[in-house]
């Protein structure tokens, strides 16, 4: 009796342990809308335990560091900004203020960022503040000096994070003997933050074309841990609509000093897009949305892809956010940068959840393993017909909605027609199956929904369970 009671506690335990763990793209949906700020470049947000969310950027007369707060990521948007340090008049730190990053270690708030000198603007290095407030935007900061590393050249983007017990500084370095603008590098933190101990290692250098755009850069390094491995963005090519993420990736238990461990991706991970109207995406971050369920990434992009002169003299780079998706292996898929205004949610089928509702040569179908991501996001959006109805627009395609014709769903471009606005508008009631989900009833064929139907989607009438699991979908 015991044995058997033994080998079912085991069973049980063991069912327990391999059930599959919710991914961040199983989270409920979270909705911004972009730009987050104007003229504001290579932002920063950091989530505190205190509640708020810590906003720096590069400003772009780049002579000052800046710092917003709020209890959300919208609300960084309006809240107030404090100057909380300016370049210095002369010497060190008196040019080129960039990238600035906050971070809070051991207590206290670090700020990491570039500068250059006074006698020599492109002298630039990297630097550490240090602030033991609580309120790092009202509080005094003390400069902790330059981060010292192997070699006395170009540094710039220094940012931090703890894997295993161990904080880690990434940056972007020039290293003689190399003939690239910049690399990326790694190394351990020392006694305090704004040192660095034993081993550097190279972690990528810029040769491949989408990096090599322009200039040879590998710069602005971010890391994402998730799902078991550590993902380390970086940005690439010039800082015009060449510019683009790169990403390499390790798993979280290897050795991260050797170079070995980190794999890059053959292709850029996020770049222009033409059709939403987002040139040179990049120098990026990470944070977490107010639910703590879903990663957001952090970014600046332009709004135009012709520039006058020196894209560094040109001040319109804005802070955008959106929401970060994951494949089925764990791996990040960060989409296209999305269009100006709210971001867009993806529908996953309430009793098929690991499939999306996504288009197909224009067809809508449910399908799992989306690829491209932005097949299957649409903009909810004020209905084209009114009366309190929503739109789905496609995040792809602007300007082409979710309709019915036929009682099939398809995504057309709209002709402005009374006819289209009223087949592409919808009503959007608490889920039939479940209350926290959402079904779409027609605004000209009531009593019909948006549901899924042997991996197609129509509009159809609901008249038992089953139809209504078909016609109920999560947004996230």
């Amino acid at each position: 009796m015991k044995s058997r009671l033994a080998v079912l506690l085991l069973a049980v335990v063991t069912c327990v342990l391999t059930l599959p763990v919710p991914q961040a793209s199983a989270s409920s949906a979270v909705r911004y809308t972009n730009p987050i700020a104007e003229k504001r470049a290579d932002p920063h947000i950091f989530k505190h335990t205190d509640g708020f969310y810590y906003f720096t950027a590069t400003v772009p007369e780049y002579d000052r560091i800046v710092l917003r707060r709020a209890t959300t990521i919208q609300g960084l948007a309006t809240a107030p900004e404090t100057v909380i340090w300016r370049k210095h008049s002369s010497g060190e730190m008196a040019a080129h203020i960039w990238a600035p990053e906050i971070h809070f270690i051991n207590g206290k708030w670090y700020v990491y960022f570039a500068a250059g000198r006074s006698d020599d603007i492109w002298r630039i290095r990297m630097y550490v503040l240090e602030s033991s407030s609580a309120n790092p935007v009202t509080g005094s900061w003390t400069e902790r000096g330059r981060i010292t590393t192997p070699w006395d050249t170009f540094s710039l983007d220094a940012s931090t994070f703890v894997n295993n017990g161990v904080r880690y500084l990434i940056w972007a370095q020039q290293e003689p003997g190399i003939s690239t603008n910049s690399n990326v590098y790694i190394a351990r933190m020392g006694a305090n933050p704004w040192t660095i101990t034993g081993a550097t290692t190279r972690l990528t250098v810029p040769t491949l074309s989408w990096e090599t755009r322009g200039y040879k850069v590998a710069e602005g390094p971010a890391v994402l841990q998730r799902n078991g491995k550590i993902f380390l963005t970086y940005s690439a090519s010039a800082t015009d609509a060449n510019y683009c993420l790169g990403m390499l990736t390790a798993p979280a238990s290897a050795n991260l000093l050797n170079a070995a461990s980190w794999t890059k991706s053959p292709n850029p991970v996020f770049a222009t897009n033409a059709t939403t109207g987002q040139y040179g995406p990049g120098h990026n971050s990470f944070t977490v949305s107010e639910d703590g369920q879903s990663d957001v990434m952090v970014y600046h992009d332009r709004n135009y892809r012709d520039i006058s002169g020196d894209p560094l003299n040109d001040p319109n780079r804005r802070t955008r956010v959106q929401k970060v998706y994951y494949q089925a292996d764990g791996t990040p898929d960060f989409g296209i940068p999305v269009a100006d205004g709210p971001t867009p949610v993806r529908l996953r089928s309430y009793n098929t959840p690991d499939r999306f509702v996504r288009h197909w040569e224009y067809r809508a179908k449910l399908e799992a393993a989306v690829s491209p991501l932005a097949d299957s996001q649409f903009k909810v959006v004020p209905g084209l017909a009114g009366s309190g109805t929503v739109s789905l627009e496609s995040a792809n395609f602007p300007g082409y909605y979710l309709r019915h014709r036929d009682m099939e769903l398809w995504v057309d471009r709209s002709d402005g027609g009374t006819q289209f606005r009223n087949d592409a508008s919808f009503t959007q009631r608490a889920g039939l199956a479940s209350s926290s989900a959402a079904s779409f009833e027609s605004l000209n064929l009531p009593g019909r929904y948006v549901r899924h139907s042997n991996g197609l989607v129509n509009l159809q009438a609901v008249s038992d369970a089953q139809g209504r699991a078909d016609a109920t979908f999560v947004l996230e």
